[in-house]
């Protein structure tokens, strides 16, 4: 099971919620993106990214995501959700995604954030801090 998220150097585990079931008994696709945001999150964590945003005022928007379906979860299940992040570019990266259910023991969706840096106090994109492309490369070296 754990082949499966090799690659990505941040994974969360959480529980498959009854409530996120719709009409057709199956995890509705909002929630995939709800997930991704949880691996997302945690991925930030450990670049401490409040701290850069802080002194900064720059630190990561969410300027578009995407998802593709592998297969359904349904409760009751344990899914593992693998982020990392690839294409480092001057004012932005691309964070991938994996949903794995342990339960099937399949990659359940894969998916992709485009993060832009972005400038809070004057409203506009900015340039990723050298400080934040070391943070990430250090995240991405701890891959086994």
């Amino acid at each position: 099971m754990e082949n499966l998220t090799d690659g990505y150097p941040v994974v969360i585990e959480i529980p498959v919620v009854w409530g996120e079931m719709d009409a057709f008994q199956h995890v509705n696709n909002v929630v995939y993106f709800r997930y991704f945001e949880s691996a997302r999150i945690a991925y930030f964590e450990k670049l401490d990214v409040m701290d850069l945003m802080n002194r900064t005022g720059i630190g990561p928007i969410l300027a578009s995501t995407s998802c593709r379906f592998r297969v359904p979860l349904t409760y009751p299940d344990k899914i593992l959700i693998g982020a990392k992040v690839t294409n480092i570019e001057q004012d932005r990266f691309t964070m991938n995604y994996l949903v794995v259910s342990t339960r099937l023991q399949k990659i359940a969706a894969e998916g992709d954030g485009l993060i832009v840096a972005f400038n809070y106090r004057e409203n506009k994109k900015a340039v990723i801090a050298d400080e934040l492309k070391q943070r990430i490369l250090d995240v991405e070296k701890t891959i086994s």
